[in-house]
C-alpha cells in the first residue's frame, strides 16, 4: 500500500508578536492553627500534599503553630482549591479539624 504525501508547511514569519501571555492569578494557600490537630499531623499533610521536604514542613508548621497560620504554598485557583478540599477531607478522616484556606497573592 502507498501513502499519498501532501505535506503544506506554514511557516510563521512573524517573530515579533504583539500578543502578551497572561499568567493566571496566583493564589496563597494557607493553613490555619487549631488546638486540636497534631503537630505531626499537620507536618505529615505538608509533605504529602504539598510535597514539603521534612525541614520545609517542619519550619511551616512551627509558623502555624506560632502564628496562627502558614503559607504551605501559591498555586493557580484550581490547584489551590483541590489541594485546600484533600486537606480537609483528609483531616476528616483522621477527626482532625485543620482548617486551610486561599487568598489572591
Amino acid at each position: 500500500m502507498e501513502w499519498e504525501e501532501s505535506i503544506d508547511v506554514i511557516e510563521d514569519t512573524d517573530t515579533d508578536s504583539d500578543e502578551e501571555i497572561i499568567e493566571p492569578p496566583m493564589y496563597k494557600v494557607i493553613m490555619y492553627n487549631d488546638h486540636y490537630t497534631t503537630m505531626e499531623f499537620v507536618v505529615y499533610v505538608l509533605e504529602k500534599i504539598f510535597h514539603k521536604s521534612l525541614k520545609e514542613a517542619v519550619r511551616i508548621m512551627l509558623n502555624i503553630h506560632n502564628k496562627g497560620s502558614g503559607i504551605c504554598g501559591v498555586y493557580p485557583a484550581e490547584v489551590a482549591e483541590t489541594k485546600i478540599q484533600t486537606v480537609h477531607q483528609m483531616a476528616r478522616d483522621n477527626e482532625f479539624p485543620l482548617k486551610c484556606g486561599m487568598e489572591e497573592e
